[in-house]
């Protein structure tokens, strides 16, 4: 987690919390002068000397506790284990009896209580998966400790902190396969197209007939026979994912939520789109977000980070859909993302088909979600229109979901350093 760049210091602080001591300290002293006696020399002796051994102890810990944490990655996705080690170090001559250890971050924070001798590292892992989406930060640390007497409290404050990026699921969703010819995203089957595709989905062996342009020459050399490509009977449209992500049609809480299904859903048909060589664009929010569709790699991050950071908003789907009548290719093809129950929105959907795109609208079950609505009238309305759509339930994702959706925190105990 550290950088090429000037790190910042951390900020070392000792704090007095006997005060009545030196007050006790500077009476015995004035008494001493005024009326000498024998006794008030031992009590001075005795508390000075309490004072002076605490306020040496604690400026060797201030001076001597340090800690470093490292982790291998800036990015997980949700279900994935983070690992991260600390290394606590006390450099200085004394003891911290007790040590109090305070993580900050906003992904596991959490504080730990132990000792550490003199001259001595420590060396601890801790793990923890990661069942939220987001940018997350690990770090700073606190370290407080103190003299054995309680007389002072010794802080050590290291600001030190990086970012963690954890991006949504990739979930492969069978119910959303239909058959050849009317994958997920291109809505109604089309009629057979004089236009072939651009990428094959398989080889075959060459049969009389076929076009010699599609001789697949490095299968064709490994098997010693001729093969050649073999292509869908559709048009490779654009695919555009329209993620509805109004926040006056969602439900549920946090992970078990429409708005975290439907942002898994984009992500998993993202990546399906982009193995199967096809260009994919995303947008939401009423155009805030807005990916143009693109084939290459790069694409792939762009829209996990895009999805990553992606929160609910006032925007509703049909204007989402208003935005988009100008703006996307006419033989696109669009999967729309949503959980709304009322059909209104499908209104502003017909200027879009008109124009060649062919939508897909995966609808989420509100009530299988917690929610009390029911998809019937959106159901209804797509239905009337003839738009091609699904119904995906809470039940589904689970299937398909990580192992465990709770967080799971292990830390090993501190191993002494060699």
């Amino acid at each position: 987690m550290r950088s090429s760049k000037s790190l910042p210091q951390p900020t070392r602080s000792i704090k007095l919390k006997r005060r009545l001591l030196p007050i006790a300290v500077g009476l015995l002293l004035v008494l001493e002068l005024l009326v000498p006696y024998r006794g008030w020399v031992v009590l001075l002796v005795g508390l000075g000397g309490v004072w002076l051994i605490g306020a040496l102890w604690a400026r060797s810990l201030a001076s001597g506790l340090q800690v470093a944490r490292e982790t291998r990655f800036s990015w997980k996705q949700v279900g994935d284990t983070l690992l991260e080690r600390y290394t606590l170090t006390n450099n200085g001559w004394a003891s911290a009896e007790w040590l109090e250890l305070v993580d900050h971050s906003t992904v596991f924070g959490s504080t730990v209580i132990m000792g550490i001798p003199g001259h001595s590292s420590l060396r601890r892992h801790k793990q923890v998966i990661c069942n939220r989406r987001g940018v997350f930060t690990l770090g700073p640390t606190t370290l407080r400790s103190g003299d054995p007497f309680g007389i002072y409290e010794v802080e050590v404050h290291d600001p030190s902190s990086a970012s963690l990026m954890v991006m949504p699921p990739i979930l492969q969703l069978p119910s959303v396969e239909v058959a050849p010819g009317s994958r997920a995203g291109e809505g109604r089957p089309r009629p057979v197209m004089l236009e072939r595709t651009v990428s094959s989905s398989r080889v075959a062996e060459y049969a009389p007939g076929d076009s010699l342009k599609w001789i697949h020459w490095p299968t064709s050399a490994r098997l010693d026979s001729l093969y050649v490509r073999r292509f869908d009977s559709t048009l490779a449209a654009d695919w555009w994912i329209v993620l509805d992500l109004d926040q006056a049609v969602q439900v549920g809480h946090e992970q078990d939520s429409t708005e975290e299904a439907a942002i898994v859903i984009a992500a998993s048909l993202a990546d399906r789109a982009l193995r199967e060589r096809r260009a994919v664009g995303l947008t939401a929010d009423e155009g805030k977000i807005w990916l143009p569709p693109r084939a290459d790699a790069a694409q792939r991050w762009e829209i996990l980070l895009a999805l990553t950071i992606a929160s609910t908003s006032e925007s509703t789907l049909g204007d989402l859909l208003r935005g988009l009548r100008n703006s996307i290719r006419a033989s696109s093809s669009l999967i729309i993302i949503s959980s709304s129950t009322s059909g209104e929105w499908v209104g502003d959907l017909l200027p879009l088909m008109w124009r060649g795109c062919v939508p897909t609208v995966l609808l989420l079950d509100s009530a299988s979600f917690g929610g009390s609505a029911s998809v019937s009238n959106a159901v209804a309305a797509l239905s009337t229109a003839g738009i091609r759509h699904d119904i995906i339930r809470k039940e589904l994702l689970e299937r398909f979901a990580p192992d465990s959706r709770e967080k799971r925190l292990e830390v090993t105990n501190w191993e002494p350093l060699k």
